[in-house]
């Protein structure tokens, strides 16, 4: 059995090719660009004649056994690449696969992306058989303690020489969509090209898209600036933002302070806790000046607050979702709301 993770398979196919390649996970971005890897290997080794299989309800699986039997009419060495979006392939699928890997064709490469496997799926007689009879590349979604590594690295690979901050602020703003990420890096390359990169420049290029953008309505209401609060909102009202995005990053910031302030609240000091909590320079003022006006009790009022919108914009609680946010928003910035939305 081979097993190799995503950053390691580049160097696997430089040493050889396999019989088999099975690419698995729930992160889309990273099986497509494995994929990518293993057929610009087998184009470099001749497999020059490509078939490609989608599996869906009502898939004949006796035709890849007939694609495996059949000669190659162009080329001496073939590409069969099968697409199991779902993961599972029953147990006609099953079956077919493990008769597949008993007796792999000769000048046969097998590439199979999935999607993510079940504990059960992993145990399995046919994810045992291919297992054994090629090289298996699980992959496991990036989390949030490991996105600043990865974005590094792949900034890094273009020539990109981001600095700690610029990291922190581009992992911040697309937690949980490395595609966005990704795009995100590329469209930097192309306006900032190699070299040295700092958060003003990460800030320009998440914000350039966008004539309001929801981290900056968080750090006016940090700042205390009600009124421009008050626009930016409007703003993404009207450019068709959804409310859950907007509450996302307002609690995610509130739920960050909350905890800070719980710190504070005992003895520490807001210099140590920012730095303790990564804050980047550029919004220390903000987060700082956030702490110094808002209390444990008011941020946690502002959290439960949060919960009770999350309810209404499910439809669960009666309301509407961008007057609340209005609302939120303005505590946020320590508004006196009735006089400020007059």
């Amino acid at each position: 059995m081979t097993q190799v993770r995503p950053e390691q398979l580049g160097a696997s196919l430089k040493r050889n090719l396999a019989a088999v390649y099975f690419i698995h996970g729930d992160e889309p971005l990273l099986v497509g660009e494995c994929a990518d890897a293993v057929r610009a290997a087998a184009r470099a080794q001749g497999y020059t004649d490509r078939e490609v299989f989608t599996v869906e309800p009502g898939f004949d699986w006796a035709s890849l056994q007939a694609a495996s039997d059949s000669l190659s009419l162009f080329a001496e060495k073939r590409l069969l690449e099968l697409r199991m979006p779902s993961g599972k392939p029953g147990d006609k699928g099953a079956r077919a696969l493990r008769d597949y890997c008993e007796r792999p064709p000769e000048d046969t490469l097998l590439l199979i992306t999935g999607g993510k496997l079940e504990p059960a799926a992993r145990r399995s007689k046919w994810v045992q058989a291919l297992d054994k009879a090629g090289v298996s590349v699980p992959v496991w979604p990036v989390g949030a303690a490991q996105l600043p590594a990865w974005i590094e690295r792949r900034m890094r690979a273009a020539g990109m020489q981001p600095t700690r901050e610029a990291l922190a602020l581009l992992a911040e703003r697309v937690e949980g969509n490395l595609l966005a990420c990704a795009q995100e890096i590329e469209k930097l390359f192309l306006l900032h090209g190699p070299g040295a990169v700092d958060a003003d420049a990460i800030a320009a290029l998440v914000t350039d898209s966008a004539r309001y953008d929801i981290f900056g309505l968080v750090d006016a209401a940090l700042l205390g600036q009600a009124a421009r609060s008050q626009r930016m909102l409007a703003g993404l009202r009207g450019e068709g933002v959804e409310p859950v995005l907007v509450l996302w990053a307002l609690a995610r910031e509130i739920r960050s302070l909350a905890t800070m302030a719980g710190e504070l609240s005992g003895g520490g000091a807001i210099g140590q806790l920012l730095a303790k909590y990564r804050v980047w320079d550029k919004r220390k003022a903000a987060v700082g000046g956030a702490l110094k006006r808002l209390s444990v009790h008011e941020l946690r009022a502002l959290l439960g607050q949060c919960a009770h919108l999350d309810r209404v914009i499910k439809g669960r609680a009666a309301g509407s979702p961008w007057d609340d946010l209005l609302q939120l928003t303005l505590r946020l910035a320590g508004a006196d709301i009735l006089r400020v939305t007059a």
